[in-house]
């Protein structure tokens, strides 16, 4: 054959070598969506249409088994002049002044206690950590046990002469007594997360006030509370959303009524007072929710900006 015959083009040697039987798949653009969508469909449905339901209920005057119609602004209005939603407004502002300065400085007083490696110590962090895993309903009836007019407490203070101590029976005290189960219950989740802050914290830094003549409390206020700051914050911030949201520890300890003529109830227990039932006002517990989300968020923001100023 002749120069000039065509011959057969050879596969460029650059080429890489491809096996037999394999083939390039090309990636579906909706194939992140995809793995995604469980847990879309989950909050969606769990978070998202609750929340959005919950904030068109409270513009109607929605009952349990009725659909109910457009009221506009009412519910708010009529909250106004609510005697019980200004009592709820009222006792879960005092729980958050309360129980929040106690879950900010005493876990992080406990954490130091527990952050230094001795013998035994793993013991007294799992002893602190114990009320966290332990069911609320649980340690409510435990308390409410202990806080009773014939309970462990009174039939001790009885017999030293002290008397007894209307615990679940007095407004205020009953107030109080929900507070520390709930400070008492958080304490060790609270510590958990300042011992990973303080893990960061050099060592040199308190290395170097040592040197300079600062004792224990100095080098507490100087070296570690800056260096927990945010910590700090943000403890703060899950305290305050937690302290306004209280419900169990309060319901368990008051009961259904929230206390003698319900002067102990909070403005969760009531919403689930007025929005539960066959007869349920579901558009005024609705509008009684938005506030509370309203508020929790406002809350959250002004602990994150005076943590801003803080560090500024």
């Amino acid at each position: 054959m002749s120069s000039s015959t065509v011959s057969r083009a050879r596969p460029d040697s650059r080429a890489p070598d491809v096996p037999r039987g394999r083939r390039v798949r090309r990636q579906l653009p909706l194939s992140p969506w995809l793995f995604a969508a469980p847990g879309l469909a989950i909050i969606g449905a769990f978070i998202l249409y609750p929340f959005v339901s919950t904030l068109v209920n409270a513009f109607t005057d929605r009952r349990t088994l009725i659909p109910g119609e457009f009221v506009g602004l009412a519910n708010f209005r009529e909250l106004l002049h609510d005697d019980m939603f200004w009592i709820g407004l009222r006792n879960s502002t005092l729980y958050v002044l309360g129980v929040v300065p106690a879950l900010v400085i005493l876990p992080l007083l406990l954490a130091l206690l527990v952050q230094k490696n001795i013998p035994g110590i793993t013991f007294f962090r799992s002893a602190f950590y114990t009320p966290v895993v332990a069911s609320i309903v649980v340690v409510g009836l435990i308390w409410v046990w202990l806080l009773d007019e014939r309970g462990l407490i009174n039939s001790l203070l009885e017999a030293i002469g002290v008397g007894r101590i209307g615990f679940l029976s007095d407004q205020w005290l009953l107030l109080l007594s929900a507070m520390a189960v709930t400070v008492w219950k958080g304490l060790g989740y609270y510590m958990i997360i300042y011992l990973a802050a303080l893990a960061n914290v050099p060592r040199e830094l308190h290395e170097a006030a040592a040197v300079d003549g600062a004792g224990a409390v100095r080098r507490l206020v100087t070296v570690t509370v800056p260096a927990v700051r945010s910590t700090m914050a943000l403890v703060g911030a899950l305290s305050s959303v937690a302290a306004f949201k209280v419900f169990s520890e309060v319901y368990l300890m008051a009961g259904p009524s929230g206390g003698p003529a319900g002067e102990d109830t909070t403005l969760v227990m009531l919403v689930q007072r007025t929005g539960t039932g066959l007869t349920g006002r579901v558009g005024y517990a609705s509008a009684i929710s938005v506030v509370v989300f309203v508020v929790t968020v406002a809350l959250m923001l002004l602990v994150l900006r005076a943590d801003r100023r803080g560090e500024a």
